[in-house]
């Protein structure tokens, strides 16, 4: 590593260390099983996940839904909202079920090994999984070899990813790339591509 990338690693290091009781640091890294997460602080609520997106409406609804706070529930100290007391009912009876995959950021980002961004309203469900994108961009990428991705965003999750602090995991790996990394210009092209042959 050069030296002035190595410098500019460790001033990003300090700053993110620096800024360690920030609100988005500790909302998006609970000390639970289910972390790093893709949640905001708001009010009573440390950690609301996908910004109140009700997480049950996907799977039952077919859609993206907010979720109302008074059907909230709690899982490994994340808040989930969801739009009606069924839904509620449903995740309490079985939150591993409704779980978005990757904490609920951008599917995408993971195959790059960077927890950042998640739209709820843009996702998937593949096998039975709930995964959120960052964008009607960021899915199309996805979906340009969705195996490969999904397989590579897998592999990052769990060996890098899971547990850890999401905000040191992003500067790290947005200074030091994964070898297959595209620049989102790189993916947009690429999408074009895909869409102008047909695919």
């Amino acid at each position: 590593m050069k030296t002035h990338s190595l410098r500019a690693w460790l001033l990003l290091l300090l700053a993110t260390l620096a800024l360690g009781g920030c609100g988005a640091m500790s909302a998006q890294n609970p000390s639970g099983k289910y972390s790093p997460v893709n949640a905001v602080g708001e009010g009573d609520s440390g950690r609301l996940m996908l910004k109140g997106a009700d997480v049950v409406a996907y799977f039952v609804d077919g859609q993206y839904l907010p979720g109302d706070p008074k059907f909230s529930s709690e899982y490994e100290a994340i808040t989930f909202r969801f739009a009606s007391a069924e839904h509620k009912a449903m995740f309490d009876k079985a939150p591993t079920d409704y779980l978005p995959q990757f904490g609920g950021y951008c599917a995408n980002g993971i195959a790059y090994a960077i927890p950042w961004g998640g739209d709820a309203d843009t996702w998937k469900i593949i096998d039975g999984k709930l995964y959120i994108f960052g964008g009607q961009g960021s899915k199309d990428a996805f979906e340009l070899d969705e195996r490969k991705n999904l397989a590579l965003a897998e592999k990052y999750w769990q060996e890098e990813i899971k547990g850890g602090n999401s905000f040191l995991q992003r500067v790290w790996r947005l200074v030091v790339r994964v070898p297959h990394y595209q620049s989102g210009d790189e993916l947009a092209k690429a999408v074009a591509a895909a869409k102008a042959s047909g695919r």
